[in-house]
């Protein structure tokens, strides 16, 4: 984050505090985020949202007598002693009451830490690995809730998607191969090799199949000229880190086959279309807890309008969804009174019923994910053109028609 970005945070945590009544107590909420690294873009959001659901709360005069800061634990590239490191020196602070993340670790084993330390925590991304870790034993977890449903609709739903735009005469799927890249990192993996099985089931033939390592790629061209070699109806790339995704759409436009492109969750951080300008036109790609922006959920558009007031730019993904899970804990703390009283927050955590940005979120408590489908948290697909995000699918939530991408006609 630019330093005065982090100068203005400080400054407006240090005014809130001056402003707190006399006697009232100084709660934190601990955040783990990747301010440096190469998800640096993400870990931005995740802090400005938050910022903006304690600047709101702090305004309107605190709660419970309580007034609230952002204590931000860097993971810089998420590896595990990065990770480790933020969290126990957050948990090791005894005015944090309540810790959040869009991502730290990937792998999530810092929920293990929140279990010992009976931290409430409310994390998002890599939903199978938090199923995988609570599910067993829910009743050990009642620390820990996902913004984030079941990943299983991103591995499954885009064949799907891709066919139903078929048999609608929108695309053409001549061949019925599909090339597939990934990155060496738990989220990409899962969802790469899900869509692989699902795209076997269903008969397709995976012409490539590339994984790179974790971290910035700046040059695709090796894996762009098998692409090339064996042209297939669809182009698929997993690597959710934004400089990574977009160097790979910029490559494959230096000379693009005919093939539909679809890009994992990359194209919803605002640097991606920074990093691409008009070539971002046309890609599509999915998410599962992103802004719902329908006139069906006017909350995502409340949100995202009080984003763009606070810093004069567009929230992604993250933004907004780490502005619901500060607010999330608040509605917890109303309902438990003392922040301290860690059990009583976690209860009314797992008892969360309510509209935000990105549909009706409730929890699971078999698993301690989000619920999924049209009535909860539904798949959106979305597709750009003019650097806007236009929502084409579900139909029950749709603002958009799919359109062909240019370089496919």
């Amino acid at each position: 984050m630019p330093s005065f970005v982090n100068r203005l945070l400080a400054t407006t945590a240090l005014l809130a505090a001056l402003a707190a009544p006399a006697g009232a107590a100084v709660v934190k909420i601990g955040l783990l985020a990747p301010l440096t690294g190469p998800a640096s873009a993400d870990g931005q959001e995740f802090q400005r949202g938050a910022q903006l659901a304690i600047d709101e709360m702090n305004k309107a005069g605190g709660l419970n007598g309580n007034t609230f800061e952002l204590a931000v634990g860097d993971v810089k590239d998420q590896s595990a002693g990065n990770v480790t490191s933020a969290v126990e020196r957050l948990l090791g602070d005894p005015a944090v009451h309540f810790m959040l993340t869009g991502y730290a670790s990937l792998t999530n084993f810092e929920i293990d830490n929140m279990a010992e330390a009976e931290m409430p925590y409310i994390l998002a991304a890599t939903s199978q690995q938090t199923r995988d870790i609570i599910a067993p034993k829910p009743d050990d977890y009642a620390c820990c809730w996902s913004w984030t449903p079941s990943f299983d609709a991103y591995n499954t739903d885009v064949p799907g998607f891709v066919e139903t735009l078929a048999a609608e005469g929108k695309v053409q799927l001549p061949t019925k191969k599909v090339a597939i890249v990934s990155s060496d990192n738990a989220y990409s993996k899962t969802i790469s090799e899900g869509m692989k099985k699902t795209f076997a089931e269903k008969g397709w033939t995976l012409t490539v199949d590339e994984l790179v390592p974790f971290g910035e790629v700046t040059d695709w061209r090796a894996i762009l000229a098998k692409i090339r070699a064996d042209v297939p109806d669809i182009v698929i790339n997993t690597d959710y880190l934004p400089g990574n995704s977009a160097s790979f759409l910029n490559q494959f436009l230096e000379q693009p086959t005919k093939s539909l492109v679809f890009l994992q969750y990359a194209p919803s951080v605002p640097e991606f279309v920074q990093l691409t300008g008009k070539k971002s036109d046309g890609v599509i790609y999915n998410l599962l807890g992103g802004p719902l922006t329908t006139p069906k959920n006017p909350r995502a558009a409340e949100v995202a309008e009080k984003f763009k007031a606070a810093y004069g730019v567009e929230s992604g993904t993250y933004g907004v969804a780490l502005y619901e899970i500060v607010n999330v804990y608040f509605d917890a703390l109303k309902k438990a009174g003392d922040p301290a009283d860690h059990a009583a927050v976690m209860k009314a955590i797992a008892e969360t019923d309510k509209q935000t940005v990105a549909g009706r979120l409730k929890f699971d408590p078999a698993t301690h994910l989000a619920m999924q489908g049209d009535d909860y948290i539904p798949l959106t697909f979305f597709q750009i053109f003019d650097g806007q995000r236009r929502l084409i699918s579900p139909p029950a939530y749709a603002t958009d028609a799919f359109q062909p991408q240019p370089w496919t006609k």
